[in-house]
């Protein structure tokens, strides 16, 4: 797999972005990802309709919205995989083509859902991002893993391995201590298991309430 980082030209949003465009073609519509059963382009489509349609996104908060939720799938999942892939890459008709707000809201789940393409397949290797796309992820980390680690039931401290710089995700004595690059603590605590070079140390009890743990949005 190829292990090229973003270009410093572009926001890691946008890079992460066409990425997956270019990547999921080249793995095929029925290609297996991180996400599930989800398949690559299930992944695509959740995607699109997060960004075109996000009142049947919606659905999964608002039940009454669910059928709407269902047509604007089987509406995405009826194009072939390379147009709905040039869709992604040109987000000109929704809120994504605003670069602040694509930014705030997709840099993450772009990058975490590029790593589900990837890391799914066989030889797969960690990427090196850069210190920039690091620094961005590490900034973004810490709002989203104080959701994601809402079940783990002790304290838990994120370590930026580069750096040694801490962030506490959620406050408590004992805490079990998550240490990695931002890129891969990210990945870790959105419950990904493929990850490299992630250490988690701490008390015991600590240690295994963040492992068993369910971590997701």
């Amino acid at each position: 797999m190829p292990t090229t980082s973003p270009s410093p030209a572009r926001t890691l949003a946008r890079a992460e972005r066409a990425a997956i465009a270019d990547l999921a073609p080249t793995l095929g519509a029925d290609a297996p990802t991180l996400c599930g059963d989800w398949t690559v382009k299930d992944l695509v489509v959740h995607l699109l309709m997060r960004e075109r349609s996000p009142l049947a996104q919606a659905a999964g908060f608002v039940p009454p919205l669910s059928g709407l939720a269902r047509r604007a799938e089987r509406r995405w999942a009826r194009a072939d995989l390379p147009l709905l892939a040039d869709q992604l890459r040109r987000p000109v008709l929704s809120w994504a083509a605003v670069p602040p707000l694509d930014r705030l809201a997709n840099t993450v789940e772009l990058f975490v859902h590029h790593e589900d393409l990837r890391r799914a397949q066989p030889g797969w290797a960690p990427r090196d991002l850069g210190d920039a796309a690091e620094d961005e992820l590490w900034r973004m980390l810490r709002p989203i893993a104080v959701v994601t680690t809402r079940k783990v039931g002790a304290p838990v401290v994120a370590v930026d391995a580069r750096s040694g710089r801490r962030a506490t995700v959620r406050r408590g004595d004992g805490p079990a201590v998550v240490t990695g690059r931002p890129s891969e603590l990210v990945l870790f605590l959105l419950g990904r298991e493929q990850v490299d070079g992630v250490e988690v140390t701490g008390p015991d009890l600590a240690v295994r309430r963040l492992r068993i743990a369910d971590l997701g949005l």
